[in-house]
């Protein structure tokens, strides 16, 4: 009975490692629509002659030019006296990538900046109280000078998978620094001594763009020592993990990314004297970084890793997703956002508005420099928008979002339309009054409408939303009223209505419905802007009134084929509706639908009690009525097909928004059925409380009603689960090998036969102790760590089920990996004995001279492996090893095989109830292994000794076997490279996987299990089970913090500490001192 619930459990938990890993390999390869248009170019790459100091670098440098002309090369360089902007390209990519980027910024250039939409626009609060303001930035009609677009060539290198490679990338880049700098210098001596007259200053400065990995590559340079002081002082990247790698598995790539990351935060520190008086700014004072993340598309690095937050100060620097992204909206793969033309036009000009018009280079003030970016990067959403939707935290990272106030001396504060742009109250038809909470404009009549704010917005309606399609300025205009026509006060008219326009944010919108014929009737056109007034900013004021313009002046811009406008008073928490965790899980199997009636709020407030970034779910609308029937039920079911088109032409389509803390706001427009899924990661060690929700604000018609279905997609959650967690579960396994490791060495101790490490990982999985002890308290560890240090804590809730459902997969991973070897070893065992006790094929005999001495196989292994780890690859060294346990376990499960008459599965997977003795003769020719003494005061069996031996050795190759894949992607990019010449391995990695050969080697047989005794304390001894006990929650919580090459610090302990006490123990040996406790293993002759 035992038997069977450990085999089911054992079968339970690798179907469900395999479902998950199967349903999210799945969703990773299917394709994806990003909605992104291509970029198209005629790139010209012009090289860049090397200094003599670097003349045999196999990198390369180049200035891309834009043109289908050929031109030349020394004159073009001749002419160099624009923006320098270095690109740097990721893991694998090409200097080429440049084109797109380059491309659009001379076209950005030569056509100018966009004209203004008068949209409101993000700005800048510091944490002074120092406000930059848009008025502060010179508006520009043309831009200064053009981008010289350089790239360097990095040979195609992985730099995410080898820490050497990316030092040597950095060190690259800080040349291609200075030697862009002084190529300036050089063409300038070549046009002066040609007669030019030059009055503009050399650049000192270039700006560095980087994608992926040379976005962690420009921030290295920034603070390399060899690079020019202030060389550098802004830095985009793209898609780039600046957390940590984002597969965190060779120590010396995570070591050389604490260290960066810990210069960066260094560099923003003031420096004080003991008297608290500054010494000197600081080092990065003037640096500014600003990160765009791909968002939910972006399968190789997700958004958590993008943020920079504990890096650079949000004084200095900000991330934001494309998909809030202005005029991009939208989320796209890794590599797309290379070429995604809307996201290449919006960075261009972005780049180009950076430089001053006076100077022609860069703006020098970080402040201003921040400010520009802001307004280039960020949505004007306002920040009702954002406290609506996620009330609990705001985004500590990204700049804040400024408050206008629109009463006493704050009236000056808001910006009116352009003069050109104003229209007379002449111009206008008679007003309207409206008596409903709900406005509706479905034509540009020339209108005013008055809303009376004190009617209107009582019973607790005291927000007001406006959706249109409508150009602010250009077609609608708004204005707050203290009292209605004239008055008797002396202040003059602009004195006392304040106009706030300006509070118009744009939002994405589809393409607008054509229209048949002229003069019919359309469907609803999609909104294209939001305006949210709050309590506070109606303070004061009695009349709200909605200007539009009449279709003849509106500047010449031609009106949209249907134009719209609805606007609503209305209670935030009358539109509040909640999906709870059961309904979101059982949506798996059947949708959870929530109908919303005719005159609901304008703003329907919908909380997912468990976060879309872990479960994305499908969101749909369905119009069910729209005021022609006042029922729920959908339209089919109602029996009237034309009122459900009449419907089309009288809602408009809703928008959805989410906030994310990670990448901020995603916007998804023309929202029917969509799949929503933010980028959070809400189980994280380093999340915050309240990240374990996601709201989601639609903004839907109150004329009509809706059936509203949500259903977690278990493919996508399938795919989040494993792009989220997969460096936790690498953590994870470790733990579970050395946990079982840990139960052997136990048995060991206890005179017990050592369990197969498959019985080993079953018993840890028990109920209650084991499993409490190794896969709960951890966690606990976990968060006592997190309230006793600045950490931020965790969501318990989410945290425990995800980290419990990480274990129990990373179990599941190390089950299948036990039974592949166990089967394959196994198979080959059965061959190898029958061919040689059947037909007597001693050259099958895998125990010739060199493999039955025991001095002379560990010498050479160890000798070899060492000298591998330490001048060749560690990766190399770990494949030695692994070899010497692979022959050790062929050798003792030959062993076994040879001298059982019968063998028994149930004895060698470690499930059978009771294991009888095998008194079996040792057979002739069958050598006798080398951790076997000749006591003859055991009752163990010769072949009961080979078995144990082999379950021990089986759990030293799986640990060292996920050494090996760990080092897996460093040992392909060093093969990779090998022709262009050969480095040493770095130091860290040497002396890790020299601890990691010393444990295979000196623990390779189970018998010295004692690693030494309590100094004054008798009887009590620290033993091998309790030091795997250790390592083992080690790997755990490097698991957690997402660092499982950490768990190589506990290996290469475990395995100097082996190493010491083999020493200590053979000079006792020598000196008759009996050191160490071991159990009497041998066989019977």
């Amino acid at each position: 009975m035992d038997s069977f619930k450990a085999r089911f459990r054992l079968a339970a938990i690798v179907i469900l490692s395999i479902g998950i890993a199967l349903v999210g390999i799945y969703d990773l390869v299917k394709p994806i629509k990003n909605g992104c248009n291509m970029t198209y170019m005629y790139p010209t790459y012009i090289p860049i002659s090397e200094t003599k100091s670097l003349s045999s670098s196999k990198y390369g440098l180049f200035l891309y030019h834009e043109g289908w002309k050929k031109i030349d090369y020394d004159e073009h360089l001749k002419q160099l006296n624009g923006v320098p902007v270095l690109f740097i390209p990721g893991n694998g990519g090409s200097y080429k990538q440049v084109r797109s980027l380059a491309a659009e910024s001379d076209r950005a250039f030569e056509g100018g900046p966009p004209e203004p939409l008068l949209y409101q626009e993000a700005s800048l609060m510091f944490e002074d109280g120092v406000e930059m303001d848009k008025t502060d930035i010179p508006v520009l009609n043309q831009y200064t000078s053009r981008l010289d677009w350089f790239a360097v060539d990095l040979e195609g290198e992985h730099s995410a998978m080898d820490g050497q490679i990316l030092e040597e990338h950095t060190e690259y880049v800080v040349y291609a620094i200075d030697r862009i700098l002084d190529q300036y210098k050089e063409s300038r001596e070549a046009r002066e001594k040609e007669g030019a007259v030059e009055s503009r200053s050399l650049p000192n400065t270039v700006i560095l763009v980087g994608h992926s990995m040379g976005g962690f590559v420009a921030r290295a340079a920034v603070v390399h020592p060899n690079l020019r002081k202030s060389a550098v002082e802004t830095v985009i990247t793209l898609s780039t993990p600046h957390q940590s790698p984002p597969v965190a598995l060779q120590p010396s790539l995570g070591q050389y990314y604490e260290y960066i990351n810990q210069q960066w935060r260094k560099g923003y520190e003031v420096q004080t004297s003991r008297t608290g008086t500054r010494l000197s700014s600081p080092k990065l004072s003037r640096v500014i970084v600003i990160s765009i993340s791909g968002g939910g598309n972006d399968y190789q690095v997700r958004s958590k890793l993008e943020s920079i937050e504990g890096i650079v100060p949000s004084t200095h620097g900000f991330m934001i997703s494309s998909m809030g992204m202005k005029n991009v909206w939208l989320t796209m793969e890794h590599q797309v956002i290379l070429w995604c033309n809307q996201v290449v036009i919006q960075v261009s000009h972005t780049l180009l508005s950076l430089v001053d018009p006076e100077t022609g280079h860069p703006i020098s003030g970080s402040r201003k420099r921040l400010a520009v970016l802001t307004r280039m990067l960020r949505s004007g959403m306002p920040g009702s928008l954002s406290r609506q939707l996620d009330s609990h935290q705001q985004s500590p990272h990204l700049p804040v979002q400024k408050e206008r106030k629109f009463t006493g001396s704050h009236l000056k504060s808001m910006t009116a339309c352009p003069s050109k742009l104003r229209w007379s109250d002449e111009g206008l038809e008679r007003d309207l009054y409206i008596k409903t909470s709900t406005v509706t404009i479905l034509a540009m009549d020339g209108r005013r409408r008055w809303l009376d704010i004190k009617e209107l917005g009582s019973d607790g309606r005291n927000n007001f939303v406006l959706m249109t399609n409508l150009l602010p300025c250009y077609g609608i205009r708004l204005h707050l009223w203290p009292e209605k026509g004239t008055s008797e006060s002396d202040l003059p008219l602009n004195k006392r209505v304040v106009e706030v326009t300006s509070k118009i944010a744009q939002i994405p919108s589809g393409p607008a419905p054509r229209q048949i014929e002229p003069g019919s009737q359309t469907e609803q056109p999609p909104p294209s802007a939001v305006f949210w007034l709050e309590p506070k900013d109606m303070h004061g004021f009695r009349f709200l009134t909605i200007s539009v313009a009449p279709s003849p002046t509106i500047s010449g811009r031609p009106p949209p084929a249907a134009s719209m406008a609805v606007g609503q008073f209305f209670n935030p928490e009358e539109g509040h509706k909640e999906f709870s965790p059961q309904s979101l899980l059982l949506s798996m199997y059947s949708q959870k639908d929530i109908f919303i009636k005719e005159d609901h709020p304008i703003a329907m407030n919908i909380t997912f009690s468990i976060s879309l970034g872990l479960l994305p779910a499908t969101v749909s609308l369905e119009t069910t009525g729209c005021g022609i029937k006042k029922s729920g039920l959908p339209v089919e079911e109602a029996g009237d097909v034309d009122s459900g088109k009449l419907c089309k032409l009288r809602c408009f389509p809703p928008v959805a928004l989410a906030w994310d803390a990670s990448s901020g706001l995603h916007i998804f427009p023309n929202l029917y059925s969509r799949t929503i899924e933010v980028d959070s990661s809400p189980a994280l060690w380093t999340s915050t409380q309240g990240s374990e929700e996601t709201n989601v604000l639609l903004l839907v018609d109150p004329h009509c009603s809706y059936k509203t279905s949500a259903a977690v997609s278990p493919t996508a959650a399938g795919r989040r689960f494993l792009l989220l967690y997969f460096s936790q579960i690498t953590g994870f396994c470790f733990a579970v090998v050395f946990f079982a490791l840990m139960k052997q060495a136990n048995a060991w101790e206890l005179d017990l036969p050592v369990p197969s490490l498959l019985s080993a990982v079953e018993s840890n999985l028990r109920l209650p102790i084991p499993f409490l002890l190794l896969a709960v308290l951890p966690i606990l560890i976990g968060l006592v760590y997190s309230c006793l240090s600045p950490k931020p804590f965790p969501s318990v809730g989410s945290f425990f089920v995800v980290s419990m459902i990480c274990y129990l997969i990373a179990n599941g991973i190390i089950i299948i990996l036990i039974l592949t070897t166990q089967i394959l070893s196994h198979v080959v065992a059965r061959v190898h004995v029958f061919f040689k006790t059947r037909w007597k094929w001693r050259m099958l005999d895998l125990t010739p001279s060199f493999f039955s001495s025991k001095v002379n196989r560990v010498i050479n292994t160890s000798l070899l492996a060492i000298v591998l780890v330490c001048f060749v690859h560690p990766a190399l060294g770990l494949l030695v090893l692994l070899f010497s346990h692979v022959v050790c376990c062929h050798h003792a499960l030959c062993s076994f095989f040879t001298a059982s008459s019968k063998s028994r599965t149930e004895d060698l997977f470690g499930f059978g109830n009771d294991v009888k003795s095998l008194n079996v003769e040792s057979e002739e020719g069958l050598p006798v292994d080398e951790n076997s003494s000749n006591s003859p005061d055991s009752a163990r069996s010769y072949g009961e000794t080979q078995l144990e031996i082999f379950h021990h050795r089986h759990g030293l190759l799986i640990l060292h076997l996920l050494s090996l894949l760990m080092f897996l992607p460093s040992l392909v990019a060093w093969l990779e490279r090998l022709s262009m010449g050969h480095n040493f391995p770095w130091f860290l990695d040497t002396v890790l996987c020299m601890g990691v050969v010393l444990h295979g080697i000196c623990d390779s047989k189970p018998e010295f299990n004692v690693f030494f005794q309590i100094p004054g304390m008798r009887g009590y001894e620290i033993r091998q089970g309790f030091v795997y006990l250790l390592a083992g929650y080690c790997c755990y919580l490097s698991g957690l913090d997402l660092a499982p090459y950490k768990g190589f610090y506990a290996m290469a302990a475990v395995g100097v500490v082996s190493f010491v006490f083999r020493i200590i123990e053979r000079r006792n040996r020598r000196n008759g001192e009996p050191y160490y406790s071991s159990r009497k293993h041998s066989h019977r002759h």
